[in-house]
């Protein structure tokens, strides 16, 4: 496993990486309010997350915190689609919206209230769901996912619905596998190890490269929800396994 270095050099680092973080998002987020708001959907998308460059960046710069990505040709070019991964740091939601562009992200209710970065994120036109109304969360996906896959945006869903530590699992919920087959998209399993370098609710970062894995659509045309959720997220689990091995963090 990645050495956790909880030095004071951990905590300046860190530190400085925040120093920069919150501020930036404070403006940015003000900005966006005042700016991206009248914008079509898609040319409102990159302004919204022009930030999430820097802040990788910056990552990069002030904890050492790399990317290696793999399995890049097998993120489709075109056409609506739903991505599925895991969930463990604050980091793939931040990534996520560079690396699949536009998106439609599904995500709490609550996290639209909260200051600045909620307001942010509110103008990406996400799939908020109401996690205590079990039936009716499930409900509002499928009809909202169906409308944004229909116009050729593709949608990201965190199927554990929180983040969770290393080396947990939890129960993956088949809403993704629900929506690729009654809107007959494929599903696209992403992977990685973030939670290894930027722990879940973790001030510090730790050095090393998160390594970020792709796997083939799966088809979902003419096959059953439990099929298309078995394929998507056995992939997920065998690669899970995989990356968080400890020869995996020595990349």
């Amino acid at each position: 496993m990645v050495q956790q270095d909880k030095t004071a050099l951990g905590y300046l680092r860190a530190a400085l990486y925040y120093l920069a973080f919150y501020p930036a998002t404070v403006f940015y987020s003000v900005l966006c309010v005042v700016v991206a708001r009248p914008l079509p959907f898609r040319q409102r998308f990159k302004f919204v997350t022009q930030i999430n460059y820097f802040y990788i960046a910056w990552l990069r710069i002030c904890c050492g915190v790399k990317l290696q990505v793999e399995g890049l040709e097998n993120l489709p070019k075109e056409g609506a689609y739903v991505a599925i991964s895991n969930h463990q740091s604050e980091w793939e939601t931040i990534y996520f919206q560079i690396l699949i562009r536009p998106q439609c992200i599904v995500l709490k209710k609550e996290i639209l209230k909260m200051p600045f970065f909620g307001w942010a994120m509110g103008l990406l036109d996400p799939i908020a769901l109401d996690r205590s109304q079990k039936r009716g969360a499930l409900k509002a996906l499928l009809s909202e996912g169906k409308d944004r896959l229909g116009r050729g945006i593709p949608i990201v869903i965190f199927p554990q619905g929180t983040r969770l530590a290393v080396g947990e699992r939890g129960k993956f919920n088949k809403g993704g596998a629900m929506l690729a087959v009654s809107s007959e998209v494929p599903v696209v399993p992403i992977a990685h190890n973030a939670g290894v370098y930027w722990p879940g609710k973790s001030f510090i970062k730790y050095p090393g490269t998160i390594i970020l894995r792709i796997g083939k659509p799966v088809a979902s045309v003419g096959r059953s929800v439990d099929e298309v959720h078995a394929e998507s997220v056995g992939w997920l689990l065998e690669q899970m396994d995989q990356l968080e091995a400890p020869e995996a963090t020595k990349v």
